[in-house]
């Protein structure tokens, strides 16, 4: 592998066919003999937003902002589940992909990237169902809506992706990183403003609460969607600074380890 440069975007171009067949393999596999194919996307949503909305929204009556619980909900559970979803497949790629690693080389990077076509299908189907229930709540989106859309989305895939490379890297050589993932996602749904606002947590700990790539991308979605006054803390963006430093150190350790993964996978 050619390590000039820390992202292979030249290997990467000449195997775009071969990253565009991994990416439609995975999904014909996930929707492979289902009988509601690409409504298992709206299925998973939907159903969280309304057990979440009887325990908090109805129950405990969780403060929204002024915002209805169950759009406020989906707003927020709808950008986590995509970051962790893709968190989730970045870092087992390696392992995923152990009988191709064996047989022929390509780009290791590839597999990340591939890995993650599942989670952006079933995003987009359910971001879809996002804004349908929002205009159904009586919120008209503002212009810029879609840009911010647009720009928290590819925001919440590259954190997703850094942090991904590192676990993807280790997952080969220590398999343990396989049970630290979904217990770290199930703890991080409690750790970003899903279930509740940001208003909640205390200003002093708001520098270390922004470290979190999903709550500067769920405050701002939030802020554009439902016309609230007062936009994101500057402190929320201390992730960006975070993820970037993330993601030098973590292309720089899967490229560094890439020639011991065939052998030790």
């Amino acid at each position: 592998p050619h390590k000039s440069s820390m992202i292979p975007l030249r290997e990467i171009f000449i195997y775009r066919e071969l990253l565009v067949q991994l990416a439609l393999r995975d999904i014909s596999v996930r929707y492979k003999q289902t009988v509601l194919g690409f409504i298992w996307a709206l299925i998973n949503p939907v159903f969280t937003a309304i057990i979440f909305w009887l325990i908090f929204g109805i129950g405990a009556q969780m403060p929204t902002d002024g915002i209805p619980y169950l759009v406020f909900f989906l707003a927020g559970f709808i950008l986590w589940n995509f970051f962790a979803t893709s968190l989730s497949a970045v870092s087992d790629s390696m392992v995923n992909q152990s009988v191709l690693l064996k047989k022929v080389y390509f780009p290791r990077i590839i597999a990340p990237i591939a890995s993650t076509a599942i989670a952006i299908i079933d995003y987009l189907i359910a971001m879809v169902l996002l804004m349908m229930a929002v205009i159904i709540f009586g919120f008209i989106p503002r212009w810029e809506t879609f840009l911010i859309v647009l720009l928290v989305s590819v925001w919440l895939w590259f954190a997703a992706f850094s942090l991904g490379l590192w676990f993807a890297a280790f997952n080969v050589r220590y398999r343990d990183i396989g049970q630290i993932v979904p217990f770290a996602v199930r703890i991080g749904l409690f750790a970003s403003p899903v279930i509740y606002p940001v208003s909640m947590i205390p200003a002093e700990w708001h520098w270390l609460y922004g470290l979190n790539p999903s709550v500067v991308a769920i405050e701002w979605l939030r802020w554009c969607l439902f016309d609230i006054a007062v936009s994101p803390e500057p402190v929320f963006f201390l992730s960006v600074v975070f993820i970037l430093f993330v993601f030098i150190g973590g292309i720089r350790v899967f490229r560094n380890m890439e020639d011991t993964y065939a052998d030790t996978v």
